[in-house]
């Protein structure tokens, strides 16, 4: 049996940390997919696709591109009727409205966070109660004891 170094994190202590805070679970790409899992169940995963776009989104080094995928944001999340419209106050909404014609990387920056806020306060608790989450717990709990444990 391989000896692990103190920093060895086992899955079980991987979804477990999910629980520490949301960052942890966006930055691990299988807590996000459970997250989108849990999002979708109550029809609210725009909230974290908006995120992820808005993260992508402030990575874009090229001018024609970030107008591109600025329109593509605000058209897809912003706008009224969008598709898969976020929830957030008229004052964001009409502020990125007036920007987008000149966007920077930072025009939804605002709605991002009230997004994050959202999401922190109220799906990510849920989401920790979640049978979703609760069965991938118990599910890398049993899967460790079994690699353990070989006799039981």
């Amino acid at each position: 049996m391989p000896v692990k170094c103190c920093f060895y994190r086992s899955p079980t202590t991987e979804t477990m940390a999910w629980s520490e805070n949301m960052d942890t679970l966006l930055a691990n790409e299988e807590g996000l997919d459970a997250f989108r899992t849990f999002l979708k169940s109550e029809f609210s995963e725009e909230n974290v696709e908006f995120w992820l776009a808005c993260e992508d989104f402030k990575k874009t080094e090229n001018a024609e591109k970030i107008a591109s995928k600025a329109k593509m944001i605000y058209s897809e999340f912003i706008e009224a009727d969008a598709p898969k419209e976020i929830n957030i106050d008229f004052s964001t909404r009409d502020l990125i409205s007036k920007n987008i014609a000149e966007p920077t990387l930072k025009c939804f920056d605002e709605a991002q966070k009230l997004i994050y806020s959202l999401m922190a306060k109220d799906s990510f608790p849920r989401f920790l109660k979640s049978e979703i989450y609760k069965q991938l717990v118990n599910s890398q709990q049993v899967g460790n004891h079994k690699k353990w444990l070989p006799f039981l």
